[in-house]
């Protein structure tokens, strides 16, 4: 899908405020209103902004355990393992990767302990051979 350097603009302006005004966002692109909303509803259509999020402050989080755990799936085991941990309300995302590990999940739990009874559970689940977690201290920045 081939889109604007234009549109990634676009896209970045969003990712920063999804809900920046059509004009503030024109402003700041130096577009006008017009064109700017023309581009958000075709980037819409074509499924480029497949929906819009919440992202928190860092004070709300500051007191939630983040952990980036690694997980090694059995061959053939993958449907059923996903699915499991999309059950798991804790786990924000998941992420196929390369490498020596198959998943990454980011889950997100209100202390230590808890993240303990996450993560055991996720080693639980049938087809997963083993995990690797890594917390996360602090945050340098996000897009």
């Amino acid at each position: 899908m081939n889109i604007s350097p234009a549109d990634e603009r676009l896209l970045s302006v969003l990712r920063e405020d999804a809900r920046a005004s059509t004009a503030q966002i024109a402003r700041r692109l130096g577009l006008s209103r017009t064109t700017v909303q023309s581009r958000i509803d075709r980037l819409e259509q074509l499924g480029v902004i497949a929906g819009y999020t919440v992202r928190t402050h860092e004070d709300y989080e500051q007191g939630q355990v983040r952990s980036h755990v690694l997980i090694t799936v059995l061959p053939k085991k993958m449907p059923a393992v996903v699915k499991a941990l999309r059950d798991i309300a804790e786990v924000r995302s998941l992420h196929s990767v390369s490498g020596n590990h198959d998943l990454i999940a980011m889950v997100v739990v209100g202390g230590v302990s808890e993240m303990d009874v996450v993560t055991d559970a996720i080693g639980a689940i049938d087809g997963v051979e083993r995990t690797n977690s890594a917390i996360i201290l602090s945050t340098k920045f996000e897009r």
